[in-house]
């Protein structure tokens, strides 16, 4: 059979009758191959749908818009769990104990299960004199201790049993790396942050630590949960080839900077995450998505690499090809809490569609 792949996407906004604007913004690969998924040893090739929400709220007076989005999620009945992408604070707040157990309570007010992958604001940049001068490390032991105190359960009203890293040899501490399996699809969190993925010095505690001359406890940091990340996200791939999932989707919170050359330092901190998700998004042939918030820019595009072309005027050869089945979504952020509703039908060639959800009061 022919192999093909190609791209749509269409808008149509309405208001619902629970008083919330939504939008359907599909973005959807379609896939023409030979083989089938009839084999996949999943529970359901069912369509439904879940919730993906991030970088929220971040300053105390943001608390009432943010009822207002989880609200507005819970009316959705259709939405069968909801994935916070991290960044459950401002990066020019203080990280104290309470400010973090309030956003922990306030997410638990989602009926459904609640998957949270960490941001940055809320342990790598709390050395930040502002955020209180705290060590990072010991924000990142609080936080796993607050989110993730029964590994491979999620937290919210409706907890779900996932698998997590946690549970491998080598890997123990890094319980918020989670995966499971629905409906044909895998789900997975990877604890990607930003902040060039804690690759930035923490100044705000040791003026010594720098780019050249990093301290060590940070380097080893990154090291040793880079490696983590690498290898859960080769897990990831090898659960969905094995099972003949129908699609892939990796939440992470950092923008990975896609847009920047590999040699770039502000990119350096993603490198080795980009490289192997490229590996194995071209290796893999069906869609896989990767959800990410940081920017607070609603997006769902193609990824691609710079240099796009070989000159920079575009009239050379393009060296940096697209992979056709990879897709890059970013939730809203702060500035615009609303929601994105994420609809899979496994028996579908495009698998996933992605619909804005806006929600009235937060605009």
């Amino acid at each position: 059979m022919f192999k093909a792949c190609k791209f749509f996407f269409r808008c149509l906004c309405q208001v619902s009758s629970a008083g919330m604007m939504s939008g359907l913004f599909v973005f959807a690969t379609i896939v023409l191959a030979g083989g089938s998924n009839e084999s996949a040893i999943i529970q359901s090739d069912k369509p439904f749908a879940f919730a993906v929400i991030g970088d929220g709220p971040y300053g105390d007076d943001r608390e009432a818009a943010f009822d207002r989005m989880i609200d507005a999620i819970n009316q959705d009945r259709a939405v069968r769990f909801v994935i916070h992408v991290g960044d459950i604070k401002s990066g020019g707040t203080e990280c104290t104990n309470e400010r973090l157990q309030r956003r922990f309570d306030q997410l638990q007010n989602i009926r459904t299960a609640l998957i949270y992958t960490p941001g940055d604001n809320e342990w790598t940049d709390c050395h930040r004199v502002s955020n209180g001068s705290w060590n990072p490390l010991q924000r990142l032991a609080f936080l796993r201790q607050l989110f993730f105190s029964n590994p491979g359960m999620t937290t919210g009203q409706k907890p779900r049993r996932i698998q997590t890293q946690s549970a491998l040899t080598g890997y123990e501490k890094y319980v918020e790396n989670g995966m499971f399996m629905t409906n044909q699809i895998v789900v997975s969190t990877i604890h990607v942050v930003g902040s060039n993925n804690n690759l930035n010095p923490w100044s705000g505690i040791d003026p010594a630590d720098s780019f050249d001359n990093p301290r060590g406890d940070r380097m080893q940091e990154f090291i040793e949960r880079n490696a983590a990340a690498i290898a859960w996200l080769e897990e990831t791939f090898r659960m969905a080839m094995n099972s003949k999932a129908a699609g892939i989707f990796i939440a992470i919170h950092a923008d990975p900077k896609f847009e920047l050359p590999f040699h770039d330092s502000n990119r350096a901190g993603y490198n080795p995450f980009i490289e192997k998700l490229i590996a194995l998004s071209l290796n893999y042939d069906k869609p896989v998505v990767l959800g990410h918030g940081d920017s607070h820019v609603f997006r769902v595009d193609r990824p691609r690499l710079i240099p796009w072309y070989a000159n920079a005027d575009a009239t050379g050869p393009n060296d940096n090809i697209q992979v056709p089945k990879l897709t890059r979504m970013e939730v809203f952020g702060d500035s615009e809490l609303h929601w994105i509703k994420v609809t899979v039908d496994p028996r579908s060639d495009e698998v996933f569609i992605f619909s804005p959800q806006l929600v009235r009061g937060n605009f």
